[in-house]
């Protein structure tokens, strides 16, 4: 037996022809779902890149105990135990956070691994000397930083296609498919950046989508709401979509191949990502500054079990990405380890065999988001300071860097979970994160009725079912007791509905900052001036209230608006800090 994933990261399930786009051009996936099981409801769990191909490993969620991080020692990892276990691994990949901090430990655990570089800002190649950037649509903030500045020296690498680090992934993937077609027991994880931004793809994929723009150069959505003008954004579609059809045409070489070599009748294929990407959608772009709503937390996925033979059809049972590891290790014959939330998929794929009633998903310190498939229930924290939340890990890296000396000041030393193998663990406060899921609230949103995700329905019945099987959900993950505390749900999950009543009365009064109480704040503002103060060191912070204080008492303004927080930053702060404080203000002014 065999097995091959073809894994993307951003992959968007809404903008394949298996899933009602009708625009782009995807053959290649079109054709995918003709020869494997497709499947509807399937959802990420643990977000983003790093945190999901934890999850990979794993089997289990891990964004309930720690953000972005590496494997850790106690943990499981599927190649590793297929390794062994006698089944040959390898990895191929372009996916630059495997060989950062934060991400390093994941590659050695497979029987041999290439890795090719040059996708978005991997330090790769070296240019000393100014560099002529292109004028840009993207955020200047982006714009102006070392990774912008590094991708466009990578991209002078790869001017002809067969040497884009996507085309080299595939290249080496079906080489090693080519050597090892008439071995027995290997699986190949076949894993591209793509169609990740920033969409760099060529003119003859771009080509498949003429339109007219006028604007700069912009192939690199920020992480941010969107500013941009209606014709930017749809270029910024056309951009993401030429190069989703680069990653079709790559496809379909490793469809193409097992074709030849009749390799259906003894191997499995998987095609899978990580999560998906807002492009506009709910006037956002990107990923982990916003709620998860659907375009990130649903996910494509197509699955070809020899075993079953069953191709053409479609499943409609939850599943998520904790559950491929668990259908690995079940297809080559082997034990499943303790600890794992994921289920193998082989009944499902038989006869669309539930394994579970609800999907759970989130970044660590964001919302702990849940759905069924009819409802899906975003809780925020009850507090705007967004604690208790601390890390968990053995392995203190966080996204491309190590912890501070300062985080580790304070470490404490935990018993051992359940999933740590008897290994005490370190518990580290956590930082305030990229943005803080407080200002957003909790969300509902009924699915059947508004798959878009555009109004909200208050619906406190429907609201204590899903706080009762959130809880479960956390309990059977062993998720830290703070977690419950952070969100304002007991344990057990049983809330009455006079008790979420005046929950979110306190929150209300909550989100009143302990300045300038006689004037009428703006919540938006509100959340600017949390988010300014969670830029700028504590021992400032009480400092800088007072200066705003001030500034509002002198200039004789009736009210706090987003205009009075911006025009402070413009007369307070130095230069060099006011495009940082601008960009991350921007994004605290968002409530939804």
């Amino acid at each position: 037996m065999r097995a091959i994933m073809v894994m993307f990261d951003s992959l968007n399930r809404h903008m394949l022809p298996n899933y009602g786009c009708d625009w782009t051009h995807a053959p290649n996936f079109k054709q995918l779902g003709e020869k494997t099981v497709v499947f509807d409801q399937c959802y990420a769990g643990s977000l983003p890149c790093m945190p999901a191909r934890r999850e990979l490993h794993t089997g289990r969620y891990n964004f309930l105990h720690r953000s972005w991080g590496p494997i850790e020692p106690f943990d499981h990892s599927m190649p590793e135990i297929l390794k062994q276990n006698g089944v040959y691994t390898h990895l191929v990949t372009d996916h630059q956070h495997y060989w950062e901090d934060g991400g390093a430990t994941y590659h050695p655990r497979y029987s041999s691994f290439e890795i090719v570089r040059g996708q978005e800002g991997d330090p790769w190649k070296g240019n000393v000397k100014k560099l002529d950037k292109p004028e840009t649509e993207t955020h200047r903030f982006l714009a102006n930083s070392n990774m912008f500045r590094q991708d466009m020296i990578n991209r002078s690498y790869f001017e002809l296609e067969e040497n884009h680090p996507q085309a080299v992934t595939f290249s080496l993937g079906l080489e090693f498919i080519e050597r090892n077609k008439d071995e027995d027991h290997w699986f190949l994880q076949l894993e591209t950046f793509d169609p990740h931004e920033p969409f760099f793809a060529y003119q003859h994929y771009k080509d498949l989508y003429p339109h007219e723009y006028k604007g700069k150069h912009f192939d690199w959505p920020p992480y941010y709401f969107v500013q941009e003008r209606e014709e930017v954004v749809e270029h910024g579609k056309y951009e993401y979509a030429a190069l989703l059809s680069m990653c079709d045409h790559y496809l379909g070489r490793v469809i193409e191949l097992m074709d030849i070599h009749d390799m259906w009748k003894d191997t499995m294929l998987i095609v899978n990502t990580d999560h998906g990407y807002l492009l506009g959608e709910h006037g956002w772009w990107s990923k982990s500054v916003m709620p998860v709503y659907q375009e990130i937390a649903h996910t494509p996925l197509f699955v070809w079990d020899p075993r079953v033979g069953i191709k053409g059809e479609r499943r409609h049972s939850i599943v998520q990405t904790v559950d491929l590891a668990p259908t690995l290790l079940e297809f080559f014959g082997l034990p499943l380890p303790g600890n794992m939330d994921g289920k193998p998929l082989k009944q499902t794929i038989q006869s669309d065999q539930p394994i579970r009633e609800t999907a759970l998903s989130g970044y660590h310190g964001g919302h702990v988001n849940i759905t069924d498939g009819n409802y899906v229930y975003m809780r925020a924290p009850v507090s705007p300071e967004n604690q208790p939340l601390f890390e968990y890990t053995l392995m203190p890296t966080h996204m491309r860097q190590m912890f501070a000396p300062k985080e580790l000041h304070n470490i404490e030393i935990r018993e051992p979970f359940s999933f740590t193998k008897g290994c005490q663990i370190m518990k580290i406060q956590a930082g305030k994160g990229f943005i803080n899921p407080f200002q957003y609230g909790s969300k509902l949103f009924d699915l059947s009725t508004d798959p878009g995700q555009t109004e909200e329905i208050e619906d406190s019945e429907i609201e204590l079912k899903f706080i009762k099987k959130i809880a479960d959900k956390m309990r059977e993950n062993e998720a830290p007791r703070e977690q419950f505390d952070r969100l304002g749900i007991p344990e057990e999950g049983i809330m009455t509905a006079e008790e979420l009543r005046h929950q979110k009365e306190a929150i209300r009064k909550a989100e009143q900052l302990s300045v300038l109480q006689d004037y009428l704040w703006d919540r938006a503002a509100q959340n600017q001036i949390r988010a300014l103060l969670n830029i700028i060191p504590e021992n400032v912070r009480y400092d800088m209230l007072n200066k705003f204080e001030d500034f509002v008492i002198i200039s004789k303004f009736d009210e706090i608006t987003t205009e009075v927080v911006e025009k402070f930053i413009e007369v307070t702060l130095p230069k060099d800090e006011k495009a940082k404080a601008k960009y991350f203000i921007g994004l605290a002014s968002r409530t939804s």
